[in-house]
């Protein structure tokens, strides 16, 4: 698999790198079980900084595509080709602008709105 990253692209980097190991994921050219490269060393092929690519890695893990097995190594989640086609930040935003959506509908202002997520985000406990 040939992962190529383009600075000039305002995708972010650790977005251009999730979309492409989805792609891979998503087109068989990564199978379940198949190991990923160390982050140093994505990095260093790269060109990218480690924290970037572990970046990467974290919401890959998140969505279980990857799994990542300790001192072991990164692999291919066994679920990863179902759970590569699911689009999270697309869910997100589809569902807060339902949200927005039924607020204006209510009447309230894009100020109140703004200040009313602004407090639910800082309130909410994990």
């Amino acid at each position: 698999m040939q992962i190529q990253i383009n600075i000039d692209d305002p995708v972010p980097q650790f977005a251009q790198l999730i979309d492409q190991i989805k792609k891979a994921v998503q087109g068989g050219k990564l199978l379940p079980g198949d190991a990923l490269p160390s982050i140093r060393q994505l990095a260093n092929d790269l060109g990218l900084n480690n924290k970037t690519v572990a970046k990467a890695y974290s919401l890959l893990e998140r969505d279980s595509v990857i799994q990542t097995k300790g001192y072991r190594g990164t692999y291919i989640h066994p679920d990863a080709k179902a759970n590569a086609a699911f689009d999270l930040t697309g869910w997100i935003s589809d569902e807060i602008s339902n949200s927005i959506t039924a607020c204006r509908k209510a009447g309230a202002t894009d100020s109140e709105i703004r200040i009313a997520f602004a407090d639910a985000m800082q309130n909410q406990s994990l």
